[in-house]
């Protein structure tokens, strides 16, 4: 129950970052929630590969490297989506603070659950 209501949420998030963000745009709920699943899917795949290959960098940014890694993430399911697109790299990028920031408000709200 708690991953089913944890997808919600994220749908939720992407669907009110895409309002946020000049440059990003989601088709609709059903759409947010399937671009959120498959930006998680590849955060959990590709990027954890990628963040094992670049612990050294990312050691030496202190996470920033991380935070590229997820932005690519998010270009990557834009380029096979037809419903989510951003214009670019920076878009993205506001996209993943805005969703990261709204995850952490839903968090707070909702407490830790554990």
């Amino acid at each position: 129950m708690r991953i089913i209501i944890e997808i919600l949420l994220m749908g939720l998030a992407m669907l009110l970052g895409s309002y946020l963000v000049p440059g990003v745009h989601i088709a609709g709920f059903g759409t947010a929630i399937i671009a959120a699943v498959l930006i998680a899917l590849a955060n959990a795949t590709i990027g954890m590969v990628l963040r094992l290959l670049t612990f050294p960098i990312n050691f030496l940014t202190l996470g920033l490297m991380s935070f590229i890694i997820t932005v690519l993430m998010i270009l990557l399911v834009d380029s096979i989506m037809s419903g989510f697109n951003t214009t670019g790299f920076f878009a993205a990028a506001f996209l993943a603070i805005i969703v990261a920031l709204i995850k952490a408000v839903f968090g707070a709200i909702a407490g830790n659950g554990d």
